[in-house]
């Protein structure tokens, strides 16, 4: 089994960093100047692109058995979800999105209706952020539907938000409500049983708060930011990391979601650890001006960043507890 996500991906940057020194010193590198500015440790790489404008570039992959289950899933729901992976990626740097590829794998044995409603899903959602389909890959494959989705989007030079530049004193913000994707799936495994899309659409329909992210970084609000795909603790603790700074988070101000019919909140378990919200997670210094909405979107403030390492859940008593980032990671 490989290292536990984290581990890898830390064994892969440094092994990139080596090899991208190497690439500065030959001089074909030099006539040509989209190189990496930022590369792994972010939502997207930044790379440069004109005097006025840098290049984001994400990459997701959408894999059956992991990140869905056709018996569970509509199509619709699996081609939107795998767009909407790449967008909030987008969404957290800042930036907006221009263009995306699609490299699709499919078992020899799957309906083309399937394909088809697959498509329709994922181009929906393309069209509500102005974003074209520009190519891709198709093969075959003989372990179920994987996708690959590259997004490639814009943020003027030096703009992009970064998870590297929250400061001890800077509140922490979400935006939209947490955990109703993961209470979803969790009814899903005990439930062993499709459930209606309409009633739990942070599922199955997850929106990517692009048009957030773009007003955030226009009124320059966040010190860092990315986006809740594998869990706040989780990705929090990115932020963290990245940063160097512990934090605090006020368990009573995480906003829970509804879900079900009539709808209920969910656990708090499930706003803490819970992946697939795609809402935004940022800081900002404590005298910046933050908007209760943006766009229809609320934005809560639930915790302070604070000196040190550790991520700590503070309760309305002051009661103190370590909080662990638990997650979303793939080969733990």
């Amino acid at each position: 089994m490989p290292l536990p996500e984290r581990l890898l991906i830390s064994k892969i940057a440094r092994a990139a960093g080596l090899a991208s020194e190497r690439s500065r010193k030959q001089k074909l590198s030099r006539k040509f100047n989209a190189r990496p500015i930022t590369g792994i440790g972010d939502d997207c790489a930044v790379l440069r692109a004109t005097a006025e404008t840098n290049l984001l570039v994400t990459t997701d992959f959408s894999l059956e058995g992991t990140h869905f289950r056709r018996e569970w899933h509509p199509p619709e729901s699996v081609g939107h979800r795998c767009l909407a992976r790449g967008l909030s990626d987008i969404g957290a740097m800042g930036g907006e999105p221009l263009t995306a590829f699609l490299s699709l794998a499919l078992p020899p044995k799957i309906p083309q209706q399937w394909v088809d409603r697959f498509f329709r899903g994922l181009l929906k959602l393309a069209r509500e952020f102005g974003v074209s389909l520009a190519g891709g890959d198709t093969a075959q494959s003989e372990s179920g539907v994987l996708a690959d989705i590259i997004v490639i989007g814009a943020v003027p030079k030096g703009r992009a938000v970064l998870r590297s530049g929250a400061k001890p004193g800077d509140r922490i913000y979400v935006t939209g409500a947490l955990g109703g994707s993961a209470a979803t799936l969790n009814l899903l495994f005990s439930k062993r049983k499709k459930l209606d899309p309409k009633t739990f659409p942070r599922h199955f329909f997850p929106m990517p708060r692009i048009r957030v992210g773009t007003v955030l970084r226009k009124n320059k609000i966040p010190s860092a930011m990315i986006d809740i795909s594998d869990g706040l603790s989780t990705d929090l603790s990115h932020i963290c990391e990245m940063s160097g700074v512990g934090a605090e988070i006020w368990p009573q101000a995480i906003p829970l979601a509804k879900i079900g019919k009539p709808a209920a909140p969910v656990e708090l378990k499930f706003a803490l650890h819970g992946g697939d919200d795609y809402e935004l997670l940022f800081t900002a210094p404590r005298n910046t001006r933050v908007p209760r909405e943006i766009n229809g979107v609320t934005l809560t403030c639930i915790g302070e960043i604070v000196h040190g390492g550790r991520m700590l859940l503070v309760d309305e008593s002051g009661s103190r507890a370590i909080l662990k980032p638990q997650g979303w990671e793939h080969f733990r």
